[in-house]
């Protein structure tokens, strides 16, 4: 539909005209979604429903700073959980404290921040308990005191019980 409607045709004709000449061409042939039922068809109206839609399709979520930080701070624990090296379980939660500290000096709009800083030092001890034998490996980063790579045990007998 790039030509302008000529003068003297009525919009719904000229239309119409546009529709059947480009069904004619073949370009509604390869159209994505052909022969789908449309998408929320039976869900209610809603005004935002496009960037809702690129939201989710762009994995972005809109939340108040204070519950952004909150989220963060619960994926700094669940990171810290998974770290392989005591100086990845530090700079984890030293990236979140400076974050976290700066919201307490200033703090951001939307509902109270409920957070205090971790203790870097209780969750480093805390991470060696979890590994028991392996946390003296990992805490240098796979080298043992004589500079040679220590033995792994094989990853199923470094699974937790649960």
């Amino acid at each position: 539909m790039t030509e302008r409607k000529p003068p003297g045709v009525s919009f719904e004709t000229w239309a119409d005209r546009q529709i059947r000449e480009a069904e004619a061409q073949g370009a509604f042939a390869d159209l994505p979604g052909r022969g789908k039922p449309l998408p929320n068809l039976n869900a209610p109206y809603d005004e935002m429903w496009w960037v809702k839609g690129k939201m989710r399709r762009e994995g972005l979520s809109f939340l108040p700073p204070s519950l952004a930080l909150r989220k963060e701070a619960e994926d700094a624990a669940a990171a810290v959980a998974r770290a392989r090296s005591e100086r990845q379980v530090r700079q984890i939660l030293t990236a979140v404290n400076e974050k976290i500290e700066a919201a307490i000096r200033r703090p951001p709009p939307g509902p109270p921040l409920n957070l205090r800083p971790f203790d870097v030092e209780q969750a480093v001890a805390r991470w060696h308990e979890d590994r028991g034998g392996e946390a003296a490996e990992a805490a240098d980063g796979g080298i043992t005191g004589s500079g040679t790579a220590a033995p792994r045990r094989p990853w199923w007998r470094r699974l937790r019980p649960t």
